[in-house]
């Protein structure tokens, strides 16, 4: 979301970005006074602040209990907003919301009437709130009123299609925004210092990365892995490491800031991204835009973001079950390493791509009109 607000603020006469910040409450039974003191106390409290791109951000405190629904957190976000702006309506001439729910449905409650909303969808959860009857019900809506709705590919997009066909020509693609600035100043040499950055969950294949990476090492023991980022199979992998005695090659980070992560990427030789599904595949881009070879798997986005350059930003993999799939994909890209890669050539095709100026111009075309 920040990329995207450095992408398109710049050359709006204002830009203000409303965040509906969750805040568990609980003790259910004390929410309603909850929400009765936050909606009281929102305009006293609320201060906007300086953000990317000349913009202002407005953290919105949005009180919420139990394990509500995707619907349901959207009447509690548009509640709160609603406080925020003191029943009025936002002032602007255009309206950007991220993701359908809650974003999208929010925005259509308190944009003016005849100013156009449009939506940008990226959730890989998609699944779980097309199978709550509520939330379906509301994300149709969101389709039916919305003056424009744009999936950032086609893994986000044809699952929307087969649940609502009779949308399926307003729900179009447009890229994420990735920055693209200097890359790193020294090129990279060697493969040897490897780097995850992502959730530690099951669906980007980080499991399956430790056991490659523990292959690999066997015949390379200068190889290092640096894990950035944290979830549910922390402990499962930390206990892994240790069997496989990687612990001191081995390095958890945790979650960092979007800039130091950035840091670190442009600090290691090779993103590996061993995702099942993705829905466009930020970091890949971002790992190209630092000047760093990627190792990736084909799991949907990165299928498309990619096209064109997939020899050149590194090397590309099925998504399987098996380790040596990975392992198999790191020697084939070390072989023909640095000859049979070209980055810079890569940078310039995908910042045509994604480049803040890039995917700016598209938004602002749709939010204005063509120049």
């Amino acid at each position: 979301m920040q990329a995207m607000v450095a992408a398109t603020a710049p050359g709006c006469t204002k830009a203000t970005v409303y965040h509906c910040d969750p805040w568990p409450v609980r003790d259910a039974a004390k929410l309603p006074a909850v929400r009765k003191a936050n909606v009281r106390l929102m305009k006293r409290a609320l201060r906007p602040v300086p953000t990317v791109g000349g913009a202002e951000l407005v953290y919105v405190p949005t009180p919420i209990t139990g394990r509500p629904t995707f619907a349901e957190r959207a009447h509690a976000h548009s509640e709160a907003l609603g406080a925020a702006l003191g029943g009025e309506f936002l002032d602007a001439d255009a309206v950007h919301a991220h993701v359908g729910l809650r974003g999208g449905w929010v925005a259509l409650q308190h944009a003016r009437p005849g100013v156009p909303v449009h939506v940008t969808e990226h959730a890989t959860f998609l699944d779980q709130v097309l199978d709550q009857p509520d939330s379906r019900a509301m994300y149709e809506e969101v389709l039916a009123r919305c003056t424009g709705f744009h999936a950032v590919g086609e893994p986000v997009r044809e699952p929307l299609v087969a649940a609502f066909p009779k949308y399926a020509d307003k729900i179009g693609l447009i890229p994420n925004a990735i920055p693209f600035g200097p890359p790193r100043a020294e090129p990279v040499t060697e493969l040897r210092r490897w780097l995850f950055v992502g959730s530690l969950i099951e669906r980007k294949g980080v499991g399956l990365l430790v056991e490659a990476f523990a292959s690999c090492h066997a015949k390379d023991p200068r190889l290092t892995l640096t894990i950035l980022g944290e979830g549910g199979m922390l402990a499962g992998l930390k206990g892994r490491v240790a069997e496989l005695g990687l612990g001191d090659s081995v390095t958890f980070v945790g979650s960092v800031t979007s800039d130091v992560a950035l840091r670190m990427i442009g600090d290691h030789d090779l993103l590996v991204h061993a995702s099942r599904l993705e829905t466009f595949g930020m970091t890949i881009v971002e790992a190209v835009a630092c000047g760093t070879p990627v190792l990736v798997t084909r799991s949907g986005g990165p299928d498309a973001t990619l096209l064109g350059v997939e020899d050149a930003v590194g090397e590309m993999i099925d998504v399987t079950d098996d380790p040596a799939t990975i392992s198999e994909g790191y020697w084939r890209l070390r072989d023909r390493f640095p000859a049979g890669v070209d980055l810079a050539r890569a940078r310039e095709v995908l910042s045509a791509r994604y480049g803040f100026e890039a995917v700016g111009k598209i938004h602002h075309d749709l939010w204005f009109g063509e120049e």
